[in-house]
């Protein structure tokens, strides 16, 4: 079992439901941990070993997936008051631990692509995307973390 080190980050398995004419990849249900509304569902990909900058939601809850590919994700405690103030949490998510990561409000959060192939992501949100609510650190170096 993957552990959690982050406080408010959860880890939900999902099903994935082989058929020789194509799978079924669960991703959520309303019933879930982790799901505080809907506000938007979209999918990104992240290339083999790129890395996607640090983020920041002030609000939004982000619910990742990875149905295709292999990707990393380091998550990083900076909230004042936080029991784990100062703690990382690195997971690598996909087709070989195909789990769905709930990142709460006021976490930083990168990730880097490790399947070599297609690493897609979903991000099922509780709000629709405003740019007024998210801080980033375009330099991975401004958190310091060895990737």
């Amino acid at each position: 079992m993957d552990k959690i080190t982050v406080d408010q980050v959860l880890l939900t398995p999902l099903k994935r439901i082989h058929h020789p004419k194509g799978d079924v990849f669960h991703g959520m249900k309303k019933t879930d941990p982790g799901f505080l509304g809907f506000g938007e569902a979209y999918f990104s990909t992240i290339n083999y070993q790129d890395t996607k900058p640090w983020k920041k939601h002030f609000e939004m809850t982000l619910n990742f997936v990875v149905p295709v590919g292999e990707i990393r994700f380091v998550i990083y405690d900076d909230r004042e008051g936080s029991p784990t103030n100062g703690n990382f949490m690195d997971i690598t998510l996909g087709e070989n631990n195909y789990q769905r990561i709930t990142i709460p409000p006021g976490v930083w959060v990168s990730f880097n692509g490790v399947g070599s192939k297609y690493n897609l992501l979903l991000n099922l949100a509780n709000l629709e995307h405003d740019s007024n609510e998210i801080e980033r650190k375009e330099n991975l170096s401004d958190i310091n973390y060895q990737w």
